[in-house]
């Protein structure tokens, strides 16, 4: 049988299964499972296939696409209940026109709701709240292996804890429900610090008790932070204006003009410059522009371009207990500016991180013993950009990092079973239970788990 190639959104991992499928329905995804012969293990189901690691990968399997299950089921006062293809921006601007928002209003609103209901994800915690999607999943309905249907719901907690972060390997799930919560008012400000002044700030800044993602950017020693908190008493109509502002300069502007700068300037010294340059036109931005006591938290989602286009970029994840962050931090900048000197590699973008509220709702959860700060750099793939991660994630997990496995490029078996510990061994158990013929374990799996 011939095989063919797919690459995920980005364009840098490619996958060569042996049949692509298009599931329209429960009994589509029912029938590729029960037929081994026709549709080959392994069986991946993806969805916008944003994930910057081999999670989605069926090399001489069977690529389950779910995008045309794509309906929005039901919303309720608390709950939203989705098909696994629809996309978290369009369930959210449904959501939006009921007064209702997700908890949880993730950047990349290509995110389908079965990748967000079993796999991890990224954003700084609000005020007594989780920041990863998942942790707001009340239940899903899944296809096993075998074929069988199976529902999981908050009847069965530890269950639903490790669907949560199941990776599509216990089954493939055809619809989630996920909370949500009534619209409030949410203000957001900017502020920039150097990297030694946020340290020694780091405790009056917990105090605040606001939400906080951060730009590093670690050849100028400085980092902006993004302070958000909901403010039910704002007055007269949402700012509409900032978030798209933002998501323009972050999630096109910004990737195209330094993919741009990286190919046409071959010298180092003025491409780097010219790069940095642009990094402090976007702090001034962020500090100076994108700030209100009223925005729609939901316009924070980018809807980015399928395919992607020459604004794409690529970005990896570690995340560390929040009382070694100081130092990890700190680390990090010396880190990236020493490989730069002795390898001649830089990212030609800037880092990013974010601030996570312990989690134990995701058997996986990177900030399940405590609050957790994240480590992301990003970049468009500059030439340089696989070695650097290499190095950076022997850096993190020496640091006692802990890895998200779809966004956590080129990890290993052994740093995942060094950060996730016993947790890794109840996954792995629960795993062969569902999954005893490996019909949904691929390569990247399989080397994860050593098997």
């Amino acid at each position: 049988m011939p095989t063919l190639t797919v690459t995920n959104w980005f364009g840098d991992l490619v996958s060569h299964p042996s049949i692509i499928v298009e599931a329209n329905s429960t009994e589509d995804v029912v029938a590729i499972l029960k037929d081994a012969a026709k549709y080959p293990s392994p069986v991946r189901a993806v969805g916008s296939n944003h994930s910057t690691a081999r999670c989605g990968t069926a090399d001489g399997g069977t690529l389950l696409k779910m995008s045309n299950m794509n309906k929005i089921l039901s919303i309720t006062a608390d709950t939203v209940t989705a098909q696994a293809g629809a996309l978290y921006i369009d369930i959210a601007q449904e959501l939006e026109k009921r007064g209702l928002q997700f908890n949880v209003n993730t950047e990349i609103g290509n995110l389908s709701a079965g990748s967000a209901a079993c796999s991890g994800t990224k954003d700084a915690s609000m005020p007594g709240e989780y920041g990863q999607v998942g942790s707001y999943v009340t239940g899903v309905k899944m296809v096993l292996p075998s074929g069988d249907l199976l529902e999981v719901n908050e009847s069965q907690p530890e269950l639903l804890q490790q669907v949560r972060s199941s990776y599509g390997t216990f089954g493939i799930i055809t619809e989630a429900t996920f909370r949500v919560r009534p619209m409030q008012p949410m203000a957001v400000y900017h502020e920039t610090y150097t990297v030694e002044d946020f340290i020694q700030k780091l405790p009056d800044l917990f105090a605040l008790g606001e939400s906080m993602m951060y730009y590093v950017f670690p050849f100028q020693n400085l980092i902006t932070v993004e302070f958000r908190k909901y403010n039910p008493g704002a007055s007269g109509s949402p700012n509409r204006v900032i978030w798209p502002l933002r998501n323009y300069l972050w999630g096109s502007a910004g990737p195209a003009f330094c993919r741009q700068v990286e190919a046409e300037i071959s010298d180092p010294t003025i491409r780097y410059g010219v790069i940095d340059g642009f990094c402090a036109m976007w702090r001034f931005k962020l500090t100076n522009l994108i700030r209100s006591d009223n925005t729609i938290a939901a316009e924070q989602m980018i809807r980015y371009p399928s395919p992607s286009n020459d604004s794409r970029y690529t970005f990896s994840f570690w995340a560390f207990p929040e009382a070694r962050f100081p130092s990890v931090l700190a680390g990090y900048v010396q880190f990236s500016q020493n490989y730069y000197k002795q390898k001649g590699y830089r990212s030609n973008m800037l880092s990013v991180g974010y601030r996570v509220t312990k989690d134990q709702e995701s058997l996986l959860s990177y900030s399940y013993d405590g609050n957790a700060m994240t480590v992301d750099p990003v970049s468009t793939a500059n030439p340089g950009w696989d070695g650097f991660l290499e190095a950076y994630n022997e850096l993190c997990s020496g640091q006692g990092g802990i890895p998200l496995l779809n966004q956590t490029a080129a990890v290993t078996g052994a740093q995942t079973q060094k950060a996730l510990g016993d947790r890794w061994k109840t996954f792995a158990n629960a795993r062969k239970t569902y999954d005893p013929n490996n019909r949904l374990l691929n390569d990247f799996f399989r080397g994860l788990l050593s098997l």
